[in-house]
């Protein structure tokens, strides 16, 4: 049997699956975000232990964990998790979706100007490197006792196993990454005055980082060894999980953030459209990325001023009207993909009298499926396309909201089984992996495709129109 630990936001969700990949129990626990100031966002690593402890719990309540054989690990990636030399933490976790970090980012590359080059990203203030950088101007005793950086998910990792390690496709997103190279780089880390000592040994996603420590295995009843992968970032897990691992393969995740990807068969920057490209979860391949901020969490945004749950509010969406008369702009977190400004806000425009709840809901929705059209945009720019795309996330759930993206992307969106767990069951497959020393071509199959909803002829038009009103509304309300 197999664990998969996804470290998300809003929750730890831990799956337990057999050597069929058959799923045989899972839990959660939900975690809450501190926002101290406006654009800020951190998170107690402590929490993520307490959660990862209390799901593993409820699954061994569920089922036996004797044949235990293998860990993996998924993660929200650019978390900035700080330890001292005695790796206790000295701050709360800086995630991200913070934005205070924009200044340090133009800093950073001023300090390396091949770190697009090197990286293959734009500096945002959402990547690790540039939270370092404010700690060091703005938390100068935090910065002076840091002793190790570690992302999320390989927090968790130290606590299972006492070693320091991350994977390719999660220390992508630090700007400290030679991804090209699959390495860390000096120059990188030079421009944030850090050195390779202060950060985690490498391994790809698939291969083992450490062992299980014994007092965990006393504690779950497993008598044998318990090998933890490396596992992978949040997105590039999720891709494991349903068969996104072949060049052109793409899913759409619609989660707390919004997810554009597609694997690539080689290292393929390109940050004029504020693209990400990343290494992916397996050796030798790499993938691109378009991502927004706020998902569907535009929508539990809209959910708590409603006093609504988001389910509700959604389920309540009509499209025989067509297109909405109301245009959102979903940069409640600033946005990425493609204005990289962390300063941008969210927008409802074109409310009259008669707009009601639905209306404002339907807008939401349109709005983030207009973010991903965005990024569809930059993603061609790069030279890259995908015939269709799988849907994966909470945001999944919803029917409308599939139908909206299908036909404001032209592009048939699959709906896949288990897509709830895509990411903990990528995190589970990379456990096979190395446990067992299997190959992911072997074990990071597609799923079953249970249906594809394909874009709408009377809607695609309509939504094109709708999508070029929402491109002007972004350099208008900018510039007031």
């Amino acid at each position: 049997m197999y664990l998969g630990i996804d470290i998300g936001t809003s929750s730890v969700k831990t799956v337990l699956f057999g050597r069929d990949q058959r799923l045989l129990a899972q839990a959660s626990e939900p975690l809450t975000v501190q926002r101290p100031r406006p654009g800020w966002s951190e998170q107690d690593p402590e929490a993520w232990w307490a959660a990862v402890l209390a799901t593993i719990d409820a699954i061994a309540r569920q089922h036996s964990l004797a044949a235990l054989r293998g860990i993996g690990l998924s993660g929200q990636m650019h978390g900035a998790v700080c330890l001292d030399h005695d790796d206790r933490l000295l701050r709360p976790a800086i995630l991200w979706n913070d934005g205070r970090a924009m200044a340090e980012c133009a800093e950073l590359e001023a300090a390396c100007p091949r770190s697009r080059e090197i990286a293959g990203n734009i500096a945002m203030p959402g990547f690790t490197a540039p939270k370092i950088l404010w700690l060091r101007k703005h938390e100068p005793e935090i910065f002076a006792d840091i002793d190790t950086v570690l992302l999320p998910k390989d927090y968790v990792r130290f606590r299972l196993t006492g070693h320091h390690v991350s994977d390719m496709s999660d220390a992508s997103g630090t700007l400290w990454l030679d991804v090209g190279a699959r390495d860390w780089s000096d120059d990188l880390l030079e421009a944030t005055g850090l050195t390779r000592a202060h950060m985690p040994r490498l391994v790809e996603g698939s291969a083992p980082s450490g062992d299980l420590l014994p007092e965990l295995a006393a504690r779950w009843s497993i008598p044998g060894p318990v090998v933890v992968a490396g596992g992978a970032g949040d997105n590039a897990a999720a891709a494991c999980g349903v068969g996104v691992t072949t060049p052109g393969s793409a899913f759409i995740s619609l989660g707390t953030s919004g997810v554009l990807f597609v694997s690539n068969a080689r290292f393929s920057p390109n940050t004029d459209g504020a693209v990400h490209a990343f290494a992916h979860a397996i050796p030798d391949t790499w993938h691109q990325m378009g991502v927004i901020l706020s998902a569907s969490d535009s929508l539990e945004w809209l959910s708590r001023v409603a006093g609504r749950k988001p389910a509700e509010l959604a389920s309540a969406v009509s499209l025989e009207a067509g297109p909405s008369r109301v245009t959102f702009l979903p940069h409640l977190s600033g946005e990425r993909t493609p204005h990289n400004d962390a300063a941008a806000r969210g927008a409802f425009i074109g409310l009259a009298q008669s707009t009601g709840l639905a209306d404002l809901t339907q807008a939401v929705m349109e709005g983030v499926a207009y973010a991903f059209a965005d990024c569809q945009r930059a993603l061609a720019d790069a030279g890259t396309d995908f015939a269709s795309a799988l849907a994966v996330g909470g945001g999944a759930r919803s029917e409308a909201w599939l139908r909206i993206i299908a036909s404001v992307l032209d592009r048939p969106i699959e709906i896949a089984a288990d897509a709830d767990v895509g990411a903990a069951l990528g995190a589970a497959r990379l456990a096979i992996c190395a446990a067992e020393g299997a190959t992911p071509a072997e074990i990071c199959a597609a799923p079953e495709i249970l249906r594809a909803i394909e874009p709408e002829a009377s809607l695609v038009t309509r939504y094109r129109e709708g999508h070029a009103r929402y491109r002007a509304l972004y350099p208008a309300l900018k510039e007031t």
